[in-house]
């Protein structure tokens, strides 16, 4: 009977006022009355439990707000909500832009499995939704069934990292030199992915500026599409098509670009010299794409094969720049003459020609003695003239210019002595 009495009033007005309405209840009911004084402590008791915190006047509020979610798809979101003062009243999750009841209290009312609801302490409620879906995304809110209602709502962002569409983007391509190129990347993800587009070795691409109809060499270009006019070989190499979004990871394509022209031949060196029973290498610088068929023949037409006489080596310097290198080991008489380098590709073809000769040790051994000869000459003439303490002239032609000097001042003298002893004959008379 008491518990009924207090039920039916803990369910009333919500007031100070049911305190006297309590007391009218007890004193109609004198075997409720006799209870109570027999029970105090069980009386107080029920009251905390039926009444709480609305039997005080205190109604149910929010301790913090409902907080933005952003979620990569595939993890999990989780909402928390923190009430205060719930008393009797429940906590619904609701998907506000559908309208569709999620979950009351700790049931789950929608049937998606990946939904559940869970009650952490007294007063925080949790809406954990896993391994979240694009779908999912949306206003979600945190109700009481107060009067009037009280809710504090959120958004969940579901974000999705970029992806390549590679039915819809380029491969690698192939153009003749002079022509266009025209590549494409195409991606998906929320929010839309930006693409990027780098050469792989670093180097500028010749295109068309986003503010300038003239070709720009720039480090990267931004859009989906990436057109190339008069494509040179110096353009050929990997392309990469990088799409990102903000959410990690970013994520790459690589395209390679295929320039084709026939083979061009450049020889550093058309004369080569060098003496018999040396060393001696040939080399040729080639260009051609597709990659072309390299060899050396003689100028007979004879053609070269690698042994112990001949060395070929090929060194690559870029996608389509080679190095050819002929090494011919003690070369003799017979070794002498005219070389070609050959290259030939699907296009076309192209050859280089070396003419080798010997290069006689003899004449620079008999320069060398001439010159000390010379040398050796000057040091003696040097040496002759150092006489009396007197550095003489170090030349024939100076020394005979000095012979005519001293025998000039011997005749003056001797003029002299004659003048002097005619003066005095005439000052005696």
């Amino acid at each position: 009977m008491l518990h009924k009495t207090l039920f039916q009033i803990g369910h009333g007005s919500r007031s100070p006022n049911n305190w006297s309405g309590l007391n009218r209840a007890i004193m109609h009911t004198p075997q409720t009355f006799s209870s109570i004084s027999t029970y105090p402590q069980l009386f107080y008791i029920l009251l905390l439990l039926l009444f709480n915190d609305a039997a005080f006047g205190f109604e149910p509020d929010f301790q913090y707000p409902l907080e933005n979610l952003t979620v990569s798809q595939g993890r999990d979101a989780i909402f928390t909500c923190v009430v205060n003062n719930l008393g009797g009243h429940r906590v619904a999750w609701i998907k506000a832009d559908t309208k569709a009841i999620l979950a009351i209290h700790e049931s789950v009312i929608t049937n998606n499995a990946r939904l559940s609801v869970t009650h952490n302490d007294f007063n925080t409620w949790t809406l954990n939704i896993r391994n979240v879906k694009r779908e999912d995304r949306g206003q979600y809110m945190c109700q009481v069934n107060t009067d009037p209602m009280k809710m504090q709502t959120a958004y969940l962002e579901v974000v999705i990292p970029p992806d390549i569409v590679y039915e819809e983007t380029s491969g690698d391509m192939m153009v003749p030199e002079g022509g266009s190129a025209k590549l494409v990347c195409k991606a998906r993800g929320y929010p839309p992915p930006k693409i990027i587009w780098r050469r792989e070795d670093g180097g500028t691409i010749l295109a068309r500026g986003n503010h300038s109809s003239k070709r720009e060499k720039l480090s990267a270009v931004e859009g989906e599409v990436l057109s190339l006019t008069k494509v040179t070989r110096s353009e050929m190499g990997a392309y990469l098509c990088i799409a990102a979004n903000g959410v990690p990871p970013s994520v790459s394509k690589r395209m390679m670009l295929h320039v084709h022209f026939h083979p061009l031949i450049q020889v550093p060196n058309q004369l080569v010299g060098a003496p018999v029973n040396t060393d001696v290498t040939l080399q040729c610088h080639v260009e051609a794409s597709p990659k072309a068929i390299n060899y050396w023949t003689r100028e007979s037409g004879e053609m070269i094969i690698s042994n112990d006489k001949y060395l070929m080596t090929e060194i690559n310097n870029s996608y389509y720049s080679v190095q050819m290198k002929l090494t011919i080991r003690r070369i003799q008489k017979s070794d002498l003459g005219g070389y070609k380098c050959i290259s030939k590709n699907s296009i076309g073809d192209a050859e280089g020609n070396i003419r080798l000769y010997e290069m006689e040790l003899q004449k620079e051994d008999s320069l060398q003695e001439y010159d000390q000869l010379e040398i050796n000459e000057e040091t003696e003439n040097t040496e002759k003239h150092l006489y009396n303490d007197f550095h003489g002239p170090s030349t024939i032609e100076e020394e005979s210019h000095l012979g005519l000097n001293v025998t000039e001042s011997k005749s003056r003298a001797i003029v002299k002595n004659v003048y002097l002893l005619i003066l005095a004959l005439l000052f005696q008379f």
